[in-house]
């Protein structure tokens, strides 16, 4: 089958990423749509890495960049669809935001709080990703995978143990779609709750500023903004990366921030953080790169 996606060698991956940095991939790879994706991991050697990225909200990809291929999802694995009056089907690629719109509009309701999530529904399922008070995994029904081959299978929630920002599951399966199973709501009542939520996220998070989203997991009870805070490091600068004075577990890329600049600043953060409190804070963010 010839292929119809979009093929770029040695790209930056700063224009894939939210903070807006990253070296370059050796080959990357937007897909036209599924059946196109899995032509082409059909025909990719066994033995050359993979990375998936949505929009980049939840990684650090180092200034050397990666090896192997990286599967783009944004603006390629996009459909949303109904399946029956309270089921919602949506591709990998499909921003969080922009999923929760759909189901309101619908008058469905469950996953107004996704209206939050800086990210795509796949990186969402991978991590469980969630916000106030709700999380991703609570309105999965099934989920559609594909292997290494190119093989899609379809899966059930129980297949999946979800917990705190992590999933476990089948290993080498890459989400490509999720069915949330949803409850008869009101179209104006969750359109006006997804209107306050963003309104909230804007007044307290640096919302419109290239940043990853939380960069480090709450270590609970606690919060690690409540800590970073504590330690007097809002506005703590490397380079050009800065511990935003809004909202503490954020770091805002002001510019000409290299990831190592971020990096480092992480590496600070939590140094100071358990040296004053003596908790050691979990990066959210995953890093990658050599």
């Amino acid at each position: 089958m010839k292929l119809r996606g979009r093929l770029l060698k040695n790209a930056s991956l700063a224009e894939y990423t939210s903070w807006r940095v990253g070296g370059p991939a050796e080959t990357i790879y937007i897909p036209a749509d599924v059946n196109d994706l899995a032509a082409f991991l059909q025909q990719l050697p066994q033995d050359v890495p993979l990375l998936w990225l949505g929009l980049g909200s939840n990684v650090l990809i180092r200034d050397s960049g990666v090896e192997g291929v990286v599967i783009v999802t944004q603006g390629a694995l996009h459909t949303i669809s109904q399946i029956d009056s309270e089921t919602i089907r949506a591709e990998a690629g499909v921003a969080c935001g922009q999923l929760a719109r759909y189901t309101a509009r619908l008058a469905l309701t469950g996953i107004e709080f996704m209206a939050g999530i800086p990210g795509t529904v796949g990186g969402a399922l991978a991590m469980n990703a969630g916000c106030w008070g709700g999380e991703t995994w609570q309105r999965v029904q099934q989920v559609e995978t594909i292997n290494r081959a190119g093989q899609i299978q379809r899966r059930l929630a129980s297949d999946y143990q979800a917990g705190y920002r992590h999933v476990i599951g089948p290993q080498e399966e890459w989400f490509i779609a999720g069915y949330f199973k949803l409850a008869p709501g009101e179209k104006t009542r969750s359109l006006s709750e997804i209107h306050g939520l963003l309104e909230k996220r804007s007044a307290s998070q640096p919302t419109g500023l290239p940043n990853c989203g939380s960069v480090f997991r709450n270590p609970k009870p606690d919060y690690a903004a409540r800590l970073i805070e504590a330690c007097g490091l809002k506005g703590m600068k490397v380079g050009d990366a800065i511990v935003s004075e809004k909202h503490a577990n954020f770091i805002i890329n002001q510019g000409k921030a290299t990831a190592a600049d971020i990096e480092m600043l992480i590496c600070k953060i939590v140094d100071r953080v358990f040296e004053q409190h003596g908790v050691r804070l979990m990066t959210e963010v995953c890093i990658i790169g050599k």
